[in-house]
């Protein structure tokens, strides 16, 4: 039996990380995560799994973000019922987010049926629910970095330091496998150098086959200093401040709040930034905060007191809290999740504040296509939130100074090393830009390009022995092998938006034409061309 190689995510899309890997002894997967960005996209997660749950041996989980890991208690749901292996760190962030992740299905799905029952449309059920996902957390199991384990027979793992977030892991496995071992590094979410609280990720042993994430593959960023760093936000921030509103910052619970709590503390401390509220309207990220704390230890900067909460923040735990903020109409910042704007006290923030000409949202992370955060940052005009057409007026800012991910420049370095005994190199978890980007920067450093491979989604890879190395080792390759019917069409996968976004923008584009039609009766003949467009009664009376 050969070892294979199932891509069952972050294949032309940054999100839903899963990779199924069939050995002569047994299954595992690298991550279960949750699919991000537009709702075609979505879809995939209220979907069966293209593999039997109960089939599954081991899971190893590279890190706490939730398009990494968050389907696991669906898959637990489902069947799986073996080991999932991650740090001490990303398990006890996963405490938290997992069941956060589950109570926020139970909310929309209650929203959803609300809206379904009154269309007479069929309700539906939430991919899993806060109590799944805390039954769930018991398969967690912790392991150090740097340690071999075996979480197959015939398979050795180990968890490296991926520098991308508390906790983050690159991992290498070993599989046994005739004539020789096949060596895999999945690289997870590598971070940059000199981050913000995170060492720099550690360099990978040799591999026969590398996974390797693109996210910024065709992206080379400036090179900043920790003072330029917060120099930049402490502008953005006094710039906001003194258009007269509230700077609204969109936020992820972990590693993101973190390190703007820290630096909006040191800006205060220094005097670069007046004396002003700051609001942590996120319970999560205020929970995930304390992890962090408990972790200090492996972060860049660790101290006997603690390390967020020098900047008078305001942690805030209720609604009537949140919505208390919603009252102040200046003067304030005020950080809240989620980072994309999908979900979380942010959307309501974002519905209070978006019209208002004083106000600022300062985006400090990456938005998926196809995301509300994505489409306000590139310039929409209107958008919808909870079912509201809602103006933008706001001033809209971008930092990428706060970025978790590695550019092209710095992911090619990191498998550098690799790149003379390397089989193939497989190029996942990004858009096809970066992708390509990233494809073509690793044939530049001298990688074969018949050594690149740039994955669907559900694509299947056979690792074949068929080389021999200069130095007598044996070098196992990756062979297309097909695919399996794949969840959705490349095209689609990969898409910056797709039709519920074209439906959005149709709903907001025909209400602008109707409020500025001269009269009702050029109104009726645009409803009316609307109709024989779409194949409806025309009615004439």
């Amino acid at each position: 039996m050969t070892v294979s190689l199932h891509i069952h995510g972050a294949a032309a899309t940054v999100t839903g990380s899963c990779f199924r890997l069939v050995t002569p002894r047994g299954t595992l997967l690298v991550d279960c995560g949750m699919f991000q960005g537009p709702k075609s996209l979505r879809a995939l997660n209220y979907r069966p799994f293209p593999f039997e749950a109960a089939s599954i041996d081991a899971v190893l989980l590279t890190h706490a973000h939730i398009d990494h890991s968050g389907l696991f208690p669906k898959l637990a749901l489902a069947g799986f019922r073996g080991r999932a292996w991650t740090t001490a760190a990303t398990r006890d962030l996963l405490r938290w987010l997992l069941p956060d992740a589950g109570n926020i299905q139970e909310n929309d799905v209650e929203r959803l049926n609300r809206r379904n029952v009154r269309r007479a449309e069929a309700e539906v059920t939430a991919i899993y629910t806060r109590a799944d996902a805390e039954a769930a957390l018991e398969r967690l199991h912790p392991t150090a970095y740097d340690r071999w384990f075996e979480p197959l027979p015939g398979v050795r793992a180990r968890m490296r330091n991926a520098g991308h977030i508390l906790g983050s892991a690159f991992i290498e496995l070993e599989v046994d496998a005739d004539p020789a071992p096949v060596r895999l590094v999945f690289s997870g979410d590598l971070g940059p150098q000199d981050k913000a609280l995170q060492p720099d990720p550690a360099m990978p042993a040799r591999a026969d086959i590398l996974v390797i994430e693109a996210t910024y593959g065709d992206t080379v960023r400036e090179r900043l200093t920790e003072a330029q760093r917060r120099a930049i936000l402490g502008r953005e921030l006094t710039d906001g401040l003194r258009a007269g509103g509230n700077v609204i910052v969109p936020v992820f619970a972990v590693e993101r709040t973190q390190e703007i709590l820290e630096d909006i503390a040191a800006l205060k401390r220094t005097g670069d930034l007046p004396a002003v509220p700051v609001f942590l309207d996120s319970p999560l990220a205020g929970r995930t905060t304390e992890v962090f704390h408990s972790h200090r230890a492996a972060l860049e900067r660790s101290d006997d007191g603690h390390p967020f909460t020098g900047g008078d923040f305001r942690f805030t735990e209720t609604i009537e809290q949140s919505k208390a903020i919603g009252r102040l109409h200046g003067g304030a910042i005020i950080l809240a999740g989620s980072g994309m704007c999908d979900a979380g006290r942010v959307k309501h923030h974002l519905k209070d504040h978006l019209w208002r000409h004083d106000a600022t949202v300062l985006f400090v992370g990456y938005q998926a296509p196809g995301t509300l955060g994505a489409l306000i940052r590139s310039g929409a005009k209107q958008v919808r939130i909870h079912g509201e057409e809602v103006r933008v007026k706001a001033r809209i800012r971008t930092i990428d100074a706060y970025s978790g991910h590695a550019d092209r420049d710095e992911l090619v370095n990191w498998a550098r090393p690799l790149l003379g005994g390397l089989g193939t190199a497989i190029v996942a978890h990004g858009e096809p830009l970066s992708l390509a980007g990233l494809a073509d920067a690793l044939s530049g450093a001298g990688l074969p390009r018949e050594r690149i491979a740039v994955p669907s989604l559900d694509q299947v890879f056979d690792m074949v022995h068929r080389t021999v190395h200069r130095d007598g080792r044996w070098i196992a390759t990756a062979r297309p092998a097909g695919s399996e019917a794949p969840r959705l069409p490349a095209d689609e996968a990969s898409a910056r938006r797709d039709w519920h976004n074209d439906y959005a923008q149709i709903l907001l584009d025909l209400r602008t034409a109707l409020r500025k039609a001269p009269d009702d009766g050029r109104r009726r003949c645009l409803l009316q061309e609307m109709r024989r467009v779409i194949g409806g009664r025309n009615d004439k009376r």
